[in-house]
């Protein structure tokens, strides 16, 4: 009896470890974002930050890339499971559009909400003289990193403009944080870049030199709203940066967070409620998510909502 004892507790044992261990095991999230000199990163890292202390069972840990297209394909392939893309490059991968260099249609993409808008920003360093888009002709300037929202945004406005990057004296390819030092550096010009306001690398340029933030307006807006109807107007207001004395026009195109199609409808319904619930810890991460509304969650998708968030909203009464 007292052997039978002896090999039931160690059974049963055995049973609690196996169980607790399987209990204990969390769920690893992947959150793609961009580049650690824009918004994206750290409003990642604040989500993630949000899943991991909020919810029981998961380890989110956002991941540094190189942004939208890249975050669009990792996320299809289910190398990521959450991401931050911009709102055409989604549309261009769902449909696997070749103008925004997809091969083939990225149909595992779900949308989790609408977000917050990138604003472009075209910065030049005050003595180089540029203060209108013209003046780009001959510069060096970056245009963001390859496969980036922001270089396909770049390529999209200066066409617009009736300039290419044939027009520059160089072009560079460069990640925010890249285009921030090079722009220190005074081996670049001007940069371009789609983010959230203001942009950590751009705050950064503007502590070591004078900056003069480039317009987008008049006509060129009448052209973009024809031509690319995802931009909207958007002004940079006076004081986002150092030296920056007036609003400045420009215009914006929406954020939004995705997920893969096949991840399970539990996990997207618990990290949208989680997200929604807690925005003020992502607002601390960044500024630019003060501009994540619930009423705007499910406004304007390019692709259809994941039915995790799609229960969350319809609880919230945005969808009936």
């Amino acid at each position: 009896m007292k052997r039978f004892k002896t090999v039931l507790g160690i059974a049963i044992a055995c049973v609690l470890v196996l169980s607790t261990g399987a209990w204990a095991a969390p769920k690893f999230i992947s959150i793609a974002t961009g580049g650690t000199g824009g918004a994206y990163f750290p409003i990642g890292a604040g989500l993630a930050d949000v899943i991991n202390k909020k919810l029981t069972g998961y380890n989110a840990a956002a991941e540094v890339t190189a942004a939208s297209k890249v975050n669009c394909i990792n996320v299809n392939d289910g190398k990521s499971d959450i991401a931050l893309v911009l709102g055409d490059t989604l549309s261009y991968g769902y449909k696997g559009d070749k103008l925004g260099g997809f091969a083939k249609p990225l149909t595992n993409l779900r949308v989790i909400a609408n977000i917050y808008a990138n604003t472009i920003q075209i910065v030049a360093r005050k003595e180089s003289g540029v203060t209108k888009l013209t003046d780009l002709k001959g510069k060096k300037v970056s245009v963001g990193a390859p496969g980036s929202g922001t270089e396909i945004n770049a390529r999209q406005i200066f066409a617009a403009a009736g300039m290419s990057y044939k027009d520059f004296g160089r072009t560079d390819y460069l990640s925010f944080s890249e285009s921030a030092d090079q722009m220190k550096n005074r081996a670049i010009d001007v940069t371009l870049m789609s983010s959230g306001l203001p942009n950590p690398g751009i705050l950064d340029i503007a502590t070591t030199q004078d900056i003069t933030v480039v317009p987008i307006e008049g006509e060129l807006l009448k052209v973009l709203d024809k031509e690319t109807p995802f931009f909207v107007p958007a002004v940079i207001p006076k004081g986002t940066y150092r030296g920056q004395d007036h609003d400045v026009s420009s215009v914006g195109i929406p954020n939004f967070l995705i997920v893969r199609a096949d991840l399970d409808d539990k996990t997207v319904y618990e990290i949208t409620k989680a997200m929604f619930e807690n925005l003020d810890r992502l607002v601390q991460a960044h500024a630019a998510a003060k501009g994540i509304k619930l009423e705007n969650a499910t406004k304007g998708l390019p692709v259809p909502l994941h039915p995790g968030a799609e229960k969350y909203y319809r609880e919230k009464g945005l969808i009936k």
